[in-house]
């Protein structure tokens, strides 16, 4: 019978099998593919980092009370470690403070996808641009300095600015993923810097992807990830930063190419990576006595 919560939660670590070690948290993210941080308010069908490191799914933490949760702030400190050795990316793709974390070997399909393709020109402020002075300034900054935490950031930047005008700057850098969250440091927060910087050949990887080719990549790394889910759950997830008809036109040529087919589990079609078929099984004869002769 086709166990579809069993899997997941076998593939997840949801099934008291703990990830505690950096070897462990290599293995979970590159198996996965990304995950979120903490379970989003608005749930997305995709594991999360800190359900693999309690090894449940029962009473984690968002992120708002991630705070004064003990097992939040050990699993942060693994998480940390990934972003250092690169074995993991943070993008923010979803929610301002919980970032999506994305294995090193599928970021650069992610950059494809909402990155820019001339990474070291800088952003300009002006009536007819997304960016305010602020952003603009933070950017250079970070470009200058970098890596730079977000205390010596926003000494930096002066004027009176708040700190929450800085989150809210830095988030659209991320956002973009001109910028990336590569370290943490107590009493002075997390530490930024430029992504071209940071991770150049992750970047140039992700500016000679075309779109299609980078979307349909990471369609099938998240069926590997989540075993079987419908067009709503394929939507939910992608469409925070692909327009919902380039997923569908995605899904319908890897559907046309027989690269993903559907499975029905109880009353729901779902969509499934084609399962390779099995090589037929060598033929035994009856009369093996003939086949001496």
């Amino acid at each position: 019978m086709f166990d579809l919560d069993q899997l997941r939660r076998s593939k997840w670590h949801l099934d008291a099998r703990p990830v505690r070690t950096l070897d462990g948290a290599r293995e979970f993210i590159e198996s996965v593919g990304f995950c979120q941080m903490y379970p989003l308010k608005t749930p997305v069908l995709a594991p999360t980092f800190i359900g693999a490191w309690v090894g449940s799914e029962e009473r984690l933490p968002t992120w708002q009370h991630a705070y004064s949760d003990p097992r939040a702030q050990e699993a942060t400190e693994l998480m940390v470690r990934l972003l250092r050795e690169r074995a993991a990316y943070e993008a923010n793709l979803f929610d301002d403070n919980n970032g999506l974390l994305v294995a090193g070997s599928v970021f650069p399909y992610f950059y494809a996808l909402v990155g820019e393709r001339n990474p070291k020109q800088a952003p300009v402020a002006g009536a007819r641009s997304e960016y305010s002075q602020l952003v603009c300034d933070a950017f250079e900054i970070i470009r200058r300095d970098g890596p730079i935490s977000k205390q010596k950031l926003l000494e930096a930047v002066g004027g009176g600015t708040s700190a929450a005008a800085l989150d809210k700057s830095l988030g659209e850098l991320w956002s973009r993923l001109r910028i990336t969250r590569v370290d943490y440091k107590p009493g002075e927060g997390a530490v930024w810097d430029v992504l071209y910087r940071w991770s150049p050949d992750a970047v140039r990887e992700g500016i000679s992807l075309s779109v299609a080719e980078a979307l349909s990549a990471l369609l099938s790394k998240y069926l590997d990830c989540v075993v079987a889910a419908d067009l709503q759950e394929l939507e939910a997830f992608f469409g925070n930063f692909v327009p919902r008809s380039r997923i569908k036109e995605a899904i319908n040529t890897l559907l046309a190419a027989r690269e993903l087919s559907f499975i029905h589990v109880g009353n729901r079609s779902l969509i499934q990576i084609t399962p390779e078929k099995e090589p037929p099984a060598p033929f035994v004869s009856r009369h093996p006595e003939r086949a001496k002769r």
